[in-house]
């Protein structure tokens, strides 16, 4: 009898017996209830159970086992409050009972927040000497979580959470709110009757615009779409499907493109990214060139990890790269967020020593790009409950996330906070404009680029949004960026951003780009020319504009051009006409040796003749030192 009875336990089992008292009812109606809570047990009819095992401490209110096999039950329920008490009947009827008891009772009590109590019996837990390996790693985890908790909770992080509002939240399932780089749009998954959608809201005046449905060509009746992430622009929407025809596992990573006021039908991005597995909870890196995502597939450090693949020159995703043992564990990593500044990743663990369940954490890279050991977001950001799904403005002063709280609409509603001063990424701004045809003012589809002057490197490849001639890029603080813009017929644009002070990032760049057609006459800033003070030799900082008119004079053979060197009223005037004309010629020389014909260039210096700025300021005489080039004949 003793042994049927052992069979059915839903406790841990961890190569324990229970001790004699307590073990059986000599109530036969009580022992009957127990055993057939058991076969429920079997069937994961866990409701039934419960209420099986209440009816036998009915008729036997000393029967310890049942209360054991309650704790056990809810526990598998996560209904961790009752399982507390439970458990604790269990230690008051017989503390020897079962050493197990002890482990439910600390990871119940870890889950509800009673860290201080659940320390205590862990500790007992791990003093009795038949404690198996992996309940020893079990409760030393939880044991970390406490010791972690304590002392957090003594010292609070600021965190005030707002709700979006009725424009946003309804009595349904609001979660994983993504925003673009200007903080104008918001995309987000909605729940109604078991059906995921995403929906969309527009701010306007500072407040969140009633949300509209995403777009039908992305949201299916007979799918869910979840888990996603918007580019920073807005234009490109990864996100998550789930045992579609054209899938690959459970779950693959599908992305779709902005068309106007509608997007296009979602593709499956296929080998090597997703696998047979279970891919989901993209996020991009602000250039669109790293994707980040969580899969269960081989050659990770537990169920779910946190991977990378990057886009490849000729088109494609490489093959993933696991993100290593300083973000992964044993345990789960979900929901990574990407940072605009490519620099700080937040994500969501139960491995990471935390406050139980599912915390957020952050983690930033070091100088040779490796990412640190993560940092928990801190209490009461985080808690005992779940926390997961945090999206970081581009800005990184306001975090968005989605929680269940007494002053929402009903479910989970989306909420937004300011984000600790020591939890925000590196600042980053951007720039934001539209293009246009220069005399008809027609909106106009360019190619965009914006390139680190450093290194030559580009921090964003697109094209303005065809309709509207809209486009948007984010700069992360610290570096020079140089803006190009060309279009085929035109002459191309060029702008100068200097971000390597702090200060860069207290306001976004908005512009208007007219773009000129191809004839004589018409006249290209060269904002990306430089010099050093002076001097007219040009500096490794000009190559990325220098290949840009190479590649302009390339593709329009029969263009022939002057390139023109002024300089601001400082000084003397001779020697100022010298200086532009020999940085005139030094362009000029440049186009030379990269097997640009003599009879397409002339140059010529104009000193301080032409300013096109006052020299009062020194904007204005930054304005002022300048190269251009403008078109002297096309045929």
């Amino acid at each position: 009898m003793k042994k049927k009875v052992v069979t059915i336990l839903l406790s841990l089992c961890m190569g324990y017996t229970y001790a004699q008292s307590g073990f059986e009812s000599k109530n036969r109606n009580a022992q009957q209830a127990y055993q057939n809570a058991g076969k429920s047990i079997t069937y994961k009819l866990y409701d039934k159970a419960i209420e099986q095992l209440k009816q036998a401490v009915i008729y036997d209110e000393k029967f310890t086992a049942a209360y054991q096999q309650m704790g056990d039950v809810y526990r598998r329920q996560q209904k961790y409050a009752e399982a507390v008490e439970a458990y604790n009947h269990v230690l008051r009827l017989n503390p020897d009972f079962y050493p197990g008891t002890y482990f439910g009772l600390g990871e119940s009590e870890v889950n509800t927040g009673k860290y201080n109590t659940a320390l205590d019996h862990l500790k007992k837990y791990l003093s009795y000497p038949t404690v198996s390996e992996s309940g020893k790693k079990q409760a030393e985890k939880l044991i970390a979580d406490c010791e972690f908790s304590i002392p957090a909770i003594q010292h609070p992080v600021n965190f005030n959470p707002v709700n979006l509002g009725e424009g946003v939240n309804t009595k349904d399932w609001e979660y994983l709110p993504v925003v673009t780089a200007d903080d104008e749009t918001l995309i987000f998954t909605r729940q109604t009757n078991q059906n995921e959608d995403f929906y969309t809201s527009v701010k306007r005046d500072g407040k969140w615009t009633k949300a509209t449905f995403l777009s039908p060509n992305i949201n299916t009746s007979e799918f869910n779409e979840g888990a996603q992430c918007i580019s920073p622009d807005g234009m490109y929407l990864f996100f998550t499907g789930c045992n579609r025809p054209d899938g690959m596992g459970r779950c693959d990573i599908y992305i779709s493109k902005r068309e106007g006021k509608s997007w296009s039908k979602p593709f499956n991005i296929g080998n090597p990214v997703n696998s047979p597995g279970w891919e989901s909870q993209p996020s991009l890196s602000a250039d669109g060139k790293t994707l980040y995502f969580v899969s269960t597939r081989p050659g990770g450090y537990g169920g779910y990890d946190i991977w990378k693949s990057t886009l490849k020159p000729g088109g494609g995703w490489s093959d993933p790269e696991n993100l290593g043992p300083n973000i992964n564990t044993a345990y789960d990593e979900y929901s990574p967020f990407i940072h605009a500044d490519d620099q700080t990743l937040y994500f969501s663990s139960n491995g990471w020593p935390g406050f139980g369940h599912k915390d957020l954490f952050l983690s930033r890279k070091d100088s040779a790009g490796n990412w640190q050991k993560p940092e928990n977001l801190g209490y009461p950001i985080n808690s005992y409950g779940e926390e997961s799904g945090l999206f970081i403005s581009s800005d990184g002063r306001t975090a968005y996330f989605s929680a269940e709280k007494p002053d929402g609409y009903g479910g989970m509603d989306i909420y937004s906070f300011d984000l600790p001063a020591a939890l925000r990424p590196k600042p980053v701004t951007y720039v934001k404009g539209i293009v246009f045809d220069k005399k008809t003012g027609e909106p106009l589809e360019a190619a965009i680029k914006i390139i680190n002057i450093a290194d030559n490197t580009l921090a964003y490849d697109d094209s303005s949004e065809p309709g509207s001639g809209e486009f948007l890029a984010t700069m992360p603080i610290g570096k020079k960026f140089a803006l190009n813009i060309e279009k085929e017929g035109y002459l191309f644009y060029s702008a100068n951003y200097s971000l390597d002070k702090p200060s860069s990032a207290i306001k976004p760049f908005l512009v208007k780009v007219p773009l000129e057609k191809i004839e004589p006459g018409a006249l290209v800033v060269l904002s990306n020319i430089f010099f050093d003070t002076n001097k007219y030799n040009l500096l490794p900082e000009s190559k990325a504009e220098l290949q840009q008119v190479i590649h302009f004079l390339q593709k329009n053979p029969k263009v022939v051009i002057e390139i023109s060197g002024h300089t601001d009223n400082v000084g003397d005037m001779q020697k100022n006409m010298v200086l532009s004309e020999n940085r005139a010629k030094a362009v000029y020389n440049y186009l030379l040796e990269n097997q640009i014909a003599a009879s397409r260039l002339t140059y010529k210096g104009y000193g301080e003749t032409k300013p096109v700025a006052e020299n009062a300021s020194e904007e204005g005489r930054q304005q002022n030192r300048r190269t251009e080039f403008r078109v002297i004949k096309t045929d």
